[in-house]
C-alpha cells in the first residue's frame, strides 16, 4: 500500500445534460481544481483520471463514468489498481441534508439515501470511508428530490460557487497533507 498516494473521487453522472446539475458537484469540484492547476483529465477504465503532485504526495483524481448508482465499481477498481489504502480515499458528493454551500467532512456514516454512496458502501463492504459532503440544501417540494438534484444551479447559487470551489480545493489539499482529522477540525461548517 502506498501511503503517499491519495484517491480523490468526485461523484457525478457523465453527459452534458448532467454537467451543471447539483448531483454533479463532485465532477464540478475536480474540474475546477484541474482548471486552476492546469491538470488534464484523460479517459481511463471506469472513469476520467488525472494525476497531481504536491509536496511529495500523489493525488489520483477520478470522475467515474459508471453513472452515479455504480460509483463503487470505479472506486474499488482504482483503489486496487493504484494500491491506495482506504484511509487515503476521499469521496466528494452532494448532500441534500446540508444547507447550500456548507462543506462537511465525515469518516463514516450511512449513505443518507444517496445512490452513489450506497454503491460505494456495498462494493467496499464498509460504512467507514472518508467523504466530503457539499450541501445542496433540501429546498424542493416533497417527492421532487430526483428533479431537484438533477436540476441545474440557480443563478444566485452559481454566483456563490466559485468561492466554495476555492475552499473545496483547500480541503482536498489539506486531506492529503494534514490528514482527515485536522481537515475536519479546520474546515467543518466553515
Amino acid at each position: 500500500m502506498d501511503m503517499k498516494k491519495f484517491l480523490i473521487v468526485g461523484l457525478g453522472n457523465i453527459g452534458d445534460k448532467y454537467s451543471n446539475t447539483r448531483h454533479n458537484i463532485g465532477f464540478q469540484i475536480l474540474d475546477y481544481f484541474a482548471s486552476k492547476e492546469e491538470i488534464i483529465f484523460e479517459s481511463g477504465k471506469l472513469g476520467d483520471k488525472a494525476n497531481y503532485k504536491l509536496k511529495g504526495r500523489t493525488f489520483i483524481f477520478i470522475k467515474p463514468s459508471t453513472y452515479m448508482n455504480l460509483s463503487g465499481k470505479a472506486v474499488k477498481y482504482w483503489m486496487e489498481k493504484e494500491k491506495i489504502p482506504l484511509e487515503n480515499v476521499l469521496i466528494i458528493t452532494d448532500d441534500i441534508n446540508l444547507p447550500f454551500g456548507s462543506l462537511r467532512l465525515k469518516k463514516k456514516g450511512s449513505d443518507g439515501g444517496h445512490n452513489g454512496l450506497k454503491d460505494i458502501q456495498e462494493k467496499l463492504n464498509t460504512t467507514v470511508y472518508n467523504r466530503f459532503r457539499f450541501g445542496v440544501s433540501d429546498s424542493f417540494p416533497k417527492g421532487k428530490q430526483i428533479d431537484y438534484v438533477l436540476g441545474e444551479w440557480t443563478d444566485e447559487e452559481s454566483q456563490k460557487l466559485e468561492e466554495r470551489f476555492t475552499k473545496s480545493i483547500e480541503i482536498i489539499k489539506s486531506f492529503a497533507l494534514s490528514g482527515m482529522n485536522n481537515t475536519m477540525n479546520g474546515f467543518n461548517g466553515k
